[in-house]
């Protein structure tokens, strides 16, 4: 007979968790692994809320394995170590993101992509190697491998900076990636959630010049005045999307619902890219004869992990923005 979660291992757990697709939380008793060699437990402190969250503990994207407890936006202090682990010890200051295993022999893991890995397991609703269900974190501790650790800067609040272990990072990378990153250039970013927001930051710190396009005019305020937005478009309005035809090098798209290709297809330069990092549920249309009349590109971008830093397990995350990145555009630094 199988083990139920709060039995599974040896280590009690308490958690937050969705039953069934109502979405609708209740208390979790459940258990972590003993800490292993190579693993790393901290107490979690604060985890943020990331749409996906949201996909999944409905299941709309339909692999939710209920009971689901959400969270990979994580951040806490250590409180054990296993004896191989090098880089962490008890009191540091860590975050875990989307991540928690993969294959580590892939072409992908070899080159420092494990969000690309065949075999990645993500931080909840998954199936670890030993055969138990992840859980994030909505929870009182977590306990992953230290490869999928990372170090927390001492001058940045955890409150605050849990985003970037996903939102960050997910915006961040496709802005270089791309070659969205360079002084003059026109971005837009499409919706001012919890992606958009960042992405308008990294933008800006880039020197690109930032349209948010939303559809709701309430948001100008904040995207204009507290986020440094250039300028502001409402979707649903026809004449403003006009007359913004053909002005933009790139977008990047973090809208989590359905919504038209075309008219931000119509934004774009020639050769310009529409980068898809939201996740809608459902497929969306898309119009083929304008990316071909301007060589445009739509494409997307899935970069669920913040990197460590090769030198000493830490990342750095942004604040006046980047510092220690290199030119991988994969390392959240």
């Amino acid at each position: 007979m199988a083990k139920s979660p709060e039995t599974e291992h040896p280590v009690k757990a308490f958690g937050w968790a969705a039953r069934d697709t109502s979405g609708v939380f209740s208390p979790f008793k459940f258990s972590r692994r003993a800490t292993g060699e190579n693993d790393v437990q901290f107490r979690v402190l604060y985890c943020g809320v990331c749409h996906s969250d949201l996909h999944m503990i409905k299941n709309e994207w339909g692999f939710t394995k209920y009971p689901i407890v959400p969270g990979h936006e994580i951040v806490g202090i250590v409180t054990e170590v296993g004896n191989k682990v090098e880089k962490f010890k008890a009191g540091d200051k860590v975050g875990v993101g989307c991540l928690v295993g993969s294959c580590r022999q892939c072409d992908q893991c070899s080159n420092d992509l494990e969000n690309y890995c065949a075999k990645q397991v993500l931080t909840y609703s998954a199936t670890y190697f030993d055969g138990a269900i992840t859980y994030g974190g909505y929870s009182n501790l977590m306990v992953a491998d230290e490869h999928f650790v990372v170090r927390w800067p001492e001058n940045l609040a955890m409150d605050a900076g849990a985003p970037l272990l996903c939102a960050g990072i997910t915006t961040y990378s496709p802005l270089r990636y791309f070659g969205l990153d360079k002084p003059g250039l026109n971005v837009g970013v499409v919706g001012l959630g919890g992606l958009g927001h960042l992405a308008v930051k990294f933008a800006k710190a880039f020197g690109t010049k930032v349209t948010v396009i939303s559809t709701s005019l309430s948001k100008k305020k904040e995207a204009i005045e507290n986020l440094g937005a250039d300028a502001f478009l409402v979707s649903r309005d026809p004449q403003e999307m006009e007359g913004a035809a053909g002005t933009l090098d790139g977008i990047i798209d973090t809208v989590s619902a359905n919504h038209p290709l075309l008219p931000l297809i119509n934004l774009l330069k020639p050769h310009g890219k529409l980068i898809m990092v939201g996740a809608p549920e459902k497929p969306l249309e898309l119009p083929v004869f304008p990316l071909l009349l301007g060589r445009k590109s739509v494409t997307g971008k899935w970069n669920r992990r913040a990197k460590r830093d090769a030198g000493d397990g830490g990342f750095c995350c942004g604040a006046q923005y980047i510092t220690r990145c290199g030119d991988d555009p994969d390392r959240l630094c």
